[in-house]
């Protein structure tokens, strides 16, 4: 290129990428740098992108479009209509989207005829746009636009809005779905790169705030690796990692899908039922026939419809207000909350009903039964202690003491036992009448009691599974993960 290079891609098998630039031309390259090819344009190249499907390339410039593909003598061009900022293809190359800084976006079909045009309100500049990997209800390609003026819009193939639009406080410069089409990473003059659902709900911040605009960002096509270019000459590699948020009572297992759905499983029949929040799901709790889930600005609790065996939930109560709190559990009547030493318990109507004070953050909590509006808690703190507090009393109670913080415990059915893991990895159980240790184990990360028999209980380490009953020696299997519970 005799001057600035303004965009690159490459084709889907990595042997071709392309290149376009200032110099109004477009080169085709072999992965060796070795240039095979060369057609110019009227005007400076914008933007161009490989077909997923097929070899044909598409490069746009301020003033026209033009199709190249390997087979073909000639390059095929065509009138833009406008200076153009940015293209997208479908997931099977039949169709291609073109956003102009006219405002609009015009969809074409991969011979270049346009089919339908998006008009935006407003006419700012389409400054980014892509389709997602997901089809929508009727299994239409679904079209994300960003536009200069901080909206970000969904349509259809043939232009028809889905869903709401969502006004972002910023120049959303780029937009780009995860491969699986589930989330949607939307960056710009924020200095931040955001994480949103694929109906454009953020999510979460991905990194720290960038020193200037982000103009790019990619998200690796098989692992959780994703890269953003910003103004400075910055390229920031990150990885993504996705903490389980779940809760167990009983057969029932409740954990998080998509960041925005709760799915509510029964462990004995395998029937799921999906709870759609559609809003970060920050915490969710299980207790008996209820089901508590914590969103960034309210809780919202869930009880069956009709007989407490229905696997079908309705909405119980409502608490409308942001809770500021580490570790978040439910009882019959209460939310109980954890907030570094500080414990709370509130009716579901947001109502503070009582406050505990404990000598040391609190880092586990667990509902070990006990009537209605006076449960029993069990809690493991950051010294090591582990106490136990009834709702309806105002004084903790010491069971045992551990070297280092907890980190998971369990009591046993008929209550006459302790375990505890420590964040060194030792599960020390205790007998609840005497205090007296009775039992250690290491290279332990978390434990469970059976439900129905009182000696036998499973924990689990580093790839293993273990099953211990009574004096006898344990039982231990290769396993990856964590005991959550024993049924």
């Amino acid at each position: 290129h005799k001057d600035t290079v303004y965009c690159v891609c490459y084709a889907r098998d990595g042997k071709k990428f392309a290149s376009g630039g200032a110099d109004k031309s477009v080169i085709v390259w072999t992965s060796k740098l070795e240039g095979i090819l060369k057609y110019s344009h009227n005007d400076a190249v914008q933007c161009m992108q490989f077909n997923p499907v097929s070899h044909q390339l598409v490069s746009c410039s301020i003033s026209d479009i033009a199709f190249w593909t390997s087979e073909a003598k000639a390059v095929q061009k065509h009138k833009s209509g406008g200076r153009v900022n940015c293209c997208a293809w479908t997931k099977d190359g039949q169709y291609l989207a073109i956003g102009l800084a006219a405002g609009y976006v015009s969809i074409r079909n991969k011979n270049g005829d346009e089919q339908t045009r998006v008009e935006r309100p407003g006419s700012t500049a389409i400054w980014s746009l892509c389709w997602s990997p997901l089809k929508d209800e009727s299994n239409m390609d679904v079209l994300c636009i960003a536009e200069w003026g901080g909206t970000i819009s969904f349509h259809s193939l043939f232009g028809k809005q889905i869903g709401r639009e969502r006004i972002v406080n910023f120049i959303p410069l780029k937009i780009t779905y995860f491969p699986e089409g589930h989330y949607l990473l939307v960056a710009g003059s924020n200095r931040k790169c955001l994480l949103m659902t694929h109906e454009g709900i953020q999510l979460s911040t991905i990194g720290e705030n960038f020193n200037s605009w982000i103009w790019s960002c990619a998200v690796h096509p098989s692992s959780s690796f994703i890269a953003v270019g910003s103004q400075d000459g910055t390229i920031t590699h990150l990885q993504l990692t996705w903490n389980i948020v779940h809760g167990l009572y009983g057969d029932r297992y409740a954990y998080r899908e998509n960041m925005t759905d709760v799915i509510i499983q029964h462990l004995i029949t395998n029937q799921k039922v999906r709870i759609k929040c559609k809003d970060l799901i920050q915490r969710i709790a299980v207790y008996r026939d209820k089901l508590a889930v914590q969103l960034p600005e309210r809780v919202v609790i869930y009880e069956p419809s009709g007989t407490s065996d229905s696997m079908h939930y309705r909405i119980q109560e409502k608490l409308g207000q942001t809770l500021d709190c580490n570790l978040l559990v439910v009882t019959s009547n209460h939310l109980v909350l954890c907030l570094e030493k500080r414990l709370q318990s509130l009716s579901f109507s947001g109502v503070v009903e009582r406050e505990w004070i404990l000598d040391s953050p609190i880092t586990y909590i667990k509902v070990v039964g006990g009537p209605v509006g006076k449960e029993c808690l069990v809690t493991g703190l950051k010294s090591g202690q582990v106490t136990k507090i009834y709702l309806d009393n105002p004084f903790p109670a010491h069971l045992a003491k551990v070297d280092g913080p907890v980190r998971c415990l369990d009591v046993s059915s008929l209550k006459e036992k302790l375990a505890v893991v420590s964040e060194t990895g030792m599960l020390s159980v205790f007998d609840l009448y005497t205090e007296e240790k009775l039992q250690e184990f290491y290279d332990v990360t978390s434990v469970a009691f059976n439900r129905a028999f009182e000696d036998m209980m499973c924990f689990s380490g580093r790839d293993y599974l273990a099953t211990k009953v009574a004096n006898f020696p344990e039982y231990k299997q290769k396993f990856s993960g964590f005991v959550v519970g024993h049924n």
